[in-house]
């Protein structure tokens, strides 16, 4: 089963997460972040499964994360599967894409993204209370 073990539509669970992801999988759960961003941000982290700087991101965020989930609603995209959902992310928000990647989304528009090692869980915080 590898790192993650979760049903579709399960929220995808890592045995050190502190991040409550919830699996995007469809370019239709987009529309779904749009209109859940407008009362609370949502936070989509798009993973490459074969690459060591994306796992290496991602046990960050699931080792370090201090964020409760009424502050921020967390989204796991796994490229390697969904390519098109991480395609129509880069177009809806105007971001270039980029693996391992994070983008804050706020009232419908992502206000912050980063990539590789410039993700850190401290930064999300800053930016959400922003």
């Amino acid at each position: 089963m590898g790192w993650f073990n979760f049903n579709k539509g399960e929220k995808p669970k890592h045995k050190n997460s502190k991040v409550n992801w919830v699996e995007l999988t469809t370019p239709e759960q987009l529309n779904k972040i749009v209109e859940e961003s407008k009362t609370k941000p949502v936070l989509i982290y798009k993973h490459s499964t074969r690459c060591s700087v994306s796992i290496m991101a991602k046990s960050h965020l699931d080792t370090s994360w201090d964020l409760p989930s009424e502050q921020l609603k967390c989204y796991y995209l796994d490229l390697l599967k969904h390519r098109d959902v991480s395609n129509q992310i880069a177009e809806m928000f105007g971001v270039i894409h980029q693996s391992p990647q994070v983008l804050i989304i706020k009232n419908g528009k992502c206000i912050y993204n980063a990539s590789h090692d410039s993700i850190h869980s401290r930064t999300i915080a800053k930016q959400i209370k922003e």
